[in-house]
């Protein structure tokens, strides 16, 4: 099935002329970012020489992407826009709310049953506003957007971080939160502050255990987890011409973790053999015919360090496997040095389960490599000592995986095959005994492993490295067996030594499917009706959130001072809260929850300032609302990594919080709390987070003359009768500062609309 095929058309015959009048007006040459950048300008007349991580610049992207989880409040929010139809290619993937327990067509069973509510409510929602569908079971939708949707040289978002998973397939492909979504399919131009860029040089060909995802464990161990904040990571070199599209795939996908905007690669021979081997052979020839465009100009790669910010080099014939974590995905351990990490550490050396796949490494490639180990394995009488999940990415991959014979070499090994969805990875595994909290480690290819995120035990110590180091770690049931240079016991008390994984870049038989699962939109929607039953729990239809009232906040109290990491997992945590993506009161009860409270070291338990007692944060939150009282939230660095929720954003505006201080933010939450009307600012100098004492109430000043470039002011009365003024600074442009005035994004389309 050839998706979207005249959209892709009309595109690539501009395409050359854009590139080409861009670089005439830059006057240099261009990496491909730059390229597919500004081919996709909303008014190519007035394009000028943007400044990279300084000036906001309005895109039309080609197509928007959901998963079901925040596809619910997208869909919301778009059916208040006053629109008959999304204006661009849109698609909704069913993949976040399926369940990993006892194995694919029970789990799968279960969540029909349990979400039938929602899925109903998705179904008829895409129906009626032209919206593809994908069914749960049809896959993970990064796996499926690289599949069926991807293509080089175009712009899509994605209501979901790993979006950038399609850099794969040379797009631009960004995370966003659902009011930017909106924002695409009502027609409007998307607002993005044009990227820094990261060169990352590959040189070499990888060898031996070496992967793909190793090289984006390297990075994220180089940039860490805001390093790649503003910035766009393109890769390039020799050593990226070798690997596959899916491999790629995996670096791009992993770059959320890093914080960037979106990671790609130049388009080359392994995306036109994956292109051709998805069905999109008329796509591919499209692609040939304007290669040159879909790549970066000689002369940058020649000479990188004048084209990019920063430059980083790494060598893949030397690149060693790496294990990252635990509890955050940027620490970066070569396998060599695990043992050291272990015992320096006292981290549970035993791995209790090894789990495959997610969108990161989900893939037939990734499927048939860990196949070849658990063969060999298998073949040499090693049994596995851990318990081992597997997940595919698709519909298509599982069926072409079952009918290759990868799966049955799984289930021999006694795997569990689980839906084509993300379960574990997005915290819908039910881990038999996880909620006694022991202590133990997993090993996973997933791309994320803050604590609790996977089975909610915050003592499971994950750590994350590629499908073919999770087997053999998996098979040894230890962390600190390196295959490339230890062996394992077989039952004969042979000591073996597993062989070099193997497998295919793409099936040699092709792919196979007999029902992708996907359902297209009718025609004509105008006579479907989307029914939501007021009674429901699980979906709620919004309501304006009110205006700005044209005054300085006064009299604010302190809901939480967050210590630490605090990402969108512990602002809204997934989970069994992912039932209530779709009711924005109900999800509002696990406002923060996760967020350690920096004046007891404790996780949902604050003083409220009006009893003077301690209880949970949407509590307090809730008594401050209930007088009409506003509250701040205060954070630390890199407040609100992780996931693009906009619930996160959208639960404290509905509690009633004015303003979100912190020393730095992640890109994506910044922007959906702006998106929602929130108040997102940054201490003008870092050391004034010290200042603000739990008894705290707060003036924000400044808002009257409110504009870009000016700070504000907060002014902190403390418990003694004294007080004290510090800056704040923010990132607000003009449109912006309308948002917040408005209520919201939205507020401001729907008058916009009258």
């Amino acid at each position: 099935m050839l998706f979207d095929f005249p959209v892709i058309e009309k595109f690539y015959q501009s395409y050359p002329d854009k590139v080409k009048a861009a670089r005439e007006y830059l006057g240099h040459p261009m990496t491909v970012s730059e390229k597919i950048l500004y081919a996709h300008l909303a008014d190519f007349s007035e394009m000028k020489n943007y400044k990279r991580g300084d000036d906001y610049v309005l895109f039309n992207p080609d197509r928007v992407a959901m998963q079901d989880a925040t596809a619910q409040m997208a869909l919301l929010q778009f059916m208040q826009a006053g629109k008959s139809t999304a204006a661009v290619p849109s698609t909704v993937h069913a993949d976040h709310l399926i369940p990993a327990k006892e194995g694919s067509a029970p789990d799968l069973a279960w969540a029909n049953k349990t979400n039938k509510e929602v899925y109903d409510f998705l179904s008829s929602v895409t129906n009626k506003y032209g919206i593809g569908f994908w069914k749960p079971g049809a896959g993970i939708i990064h796996q499926v957007v690289l599949e069926n949707y991807a293509f080089p040289g175009g712009m899509m978002i994605g209501t979901d971080s790993h979006t950038v998973n399609a850099g794969g397939l040379s797009m631009i492909a960004i995370g966003v939160g659902g009011a930017d979504a909106v924002d695409v399919m009502a027609g409007m131009p998307w607002e993005l502050k044009m990227p820094k860029l990261i060169g990352v040089k590959l040189t070499g060909k990888l060898n031996g255990w070496a992967s793909p995802k190793d090289v984006i464990l390297k990075v994220a161990g180089l940039l860490t987890v805001k390093g790649g904040t503003g910035c766009i990571v393109e890769y390039f070199g020799e050593g990226a011409l070798s690997m596959s599209a899916t491999g790629k795939g995996t670096i791009c996908n992993m770059g959320a973790e890093i914080g960037a905007t979106t990671s790609t690669f130049g388009y080359d021979e392994s995306m036109e053999r994956y292109l051709r081997t998805t069905g999109r052979e008329k796509v591919a020839d499209l692609a040939n015919t304007v290669k040159e465009h879909l790549t970066g100009d000689d002369e940058v790669y020649a000479n990188p360090e004048k084209y990019f910010d920063q430059l980083i080099e790494i060598n893949l014939s030397e690149l060693e496997p790496y294990i990252n974590g635990p509890f955050s995905p940027d620490k970066a351990t070569p396998i060599s040095k695990m043992k050291e990490l272990l015992k320096e550490n006292d981290y549970p050396v035993e791995i209790e389960w090894g789990l495959i796949g997610s969108c990161t490494n989900s893939s037939y490639e990734d499927l048939s490599r860990a196949a070849s180990i658990a063969e060999n394995a298998t073949g040499k009488g090693l049994k596995f000592k851990a318990s081992l999940g597997i997940n595919p990415g698709s519909e298509q991959v599982r069926y072409t995986a079952q009918r290759d014979g990868l799966l049955d070499t799984f289930t021999n090994s006694d795997a569990t095959i689980f839906t084509n969805a993300c379960g574990p990875c997005i915290g819908q595994w039910f881990r038999k005994d996880a909620e006694k909290q022991h202590k133990n480690s997993i090993i996973h290819s997933f791309n994320r492993n803050f604590a609790k995120r996977a089975d909610g035990n915050p003592n499971t110590h994950a750590f994350v490295a590629s499908p073919e180091i999770v087997t053999a770690v998996a098979l040894a049931g230890r962390l600190d067996f390196n295959p490339i240079t230890d062996t394992l016991a077989n039952e004969k008390g042979e000591q073996i030594k597993l062989d070099e994984p193997t497998g295919w870049e793409l099936p040699k038989l092709g792919f196979a499917v007999e029902d992708n699962g996907y359902q297209a939109p009718a025609a004509d929607g105008s006579n479907i009706e989307v029914v939501v039953n007021p009674e429901s729990d699980r979906l709620q239809l919004l309501s304006p959130f009110d205006e700005w009232n044209g005054s300085d906040y006064i009299g604010l109290n302190l809901l939480i001072k967050a210590q630490g990491k605090c990402t969108t997992d512990h602002i809204s945590m997934a989970g069994p809260w992912l039932k209530y993506r779709g009711h924005l009161d109900n999800i509002s009860n696990n406002m923060l929850i996760g967020a350690v409270n920096a004046f007891n070291q404790e996780t949902n338990k604050v003083k409220n300032q009006l009893t003077g007692e301690y209880m949970e944060v949407p509590d307090s939150a809730r008594k401050y609302k209930a007088e009409a009282l506003g509250s701040i939230v205060i954070g630390d660095e890199n407040y609100g990594e992780g996931s693009s929720r906009e619930h996160a954003a959208m639960e404290p505006r509905n509690l009633g919080v004015r303003a979100v201080i912190v020393k730095s933010f992640a890109r994506i939450h910044e922007t959906n709390l702006k998106k929602q009307g929130m108040l997102g600012l940054t201490f003008a100098n870092k050391a004034d987070y010290d200042k603000i004492k739990e008894d705290d109430t707060f003036d924000l000043k400044g808002l009257t003359t409110f504009a870009p470039g000016s700070k504000l002011t907060l002014v902190i009365k403390h418990n003694d009768g004294s007080a004290e003024e510090i800056m704040l600074n923010h990132t607000y442009n003009e449109a912006q500062i309308e948002w917040f005035k408005a209520g919201s994004a939205l507020n401001l389309i729907r008058k916009q609309q009258a």
